[in-house]
């Protein structure tokens, strides 16, 4: 699941990719979070679009929910098990969620330019 989020955020040129493992963490919310920074509201949600699309055609699996679409500038994506946020660059140093989770194994995937 986390392979097919990488690569439909990939697909629309996600910048900053992380995967934070959180599997060895007690009473974590989910296994994993991959994050992601987008260039501008209109790209999170074309990365959103891409990621919900990547899902569904090749893991046939949709959300639980989606919030933030409308705003774009923070779109949080809940697969259960696997959580996507999806910032632009400014709202995610803000948050700076991958160090929220400090004991979380942090894999940052190449950008592809």
């Amino acid at each position: 699941m986390v392979e097919v989020i990488v690569a439909g955020l990939q697909d629309k040129k996600g910048r900053d990719i992380v995967v934070a493992d959180l599997m060895d963490i007690p009473d974590a919310v989910c296994h994993y979070f991959v994050i992601c920074s987008g260039g501008s509201p209109q790209q999170v949600q074309a990365l959103a679009h891409s990621v919900g699309d990547s899902c569904r055609d090749k893991a046939s699996v949709k959300p639980i929910a989606v919030d933030g679409l409308h705003n774009a500038i923070w779109v949080a994506m809940d697969y259960a098990d696997v959580i996507v946020h999806i910032f632009l660059p400014e709202q995610r140093a803000f948050y700076d969620i991958e160090h929220l989770w400090a004991d979380a194994d942090l894999h940052c995937i190449p950008n592809i330019d």
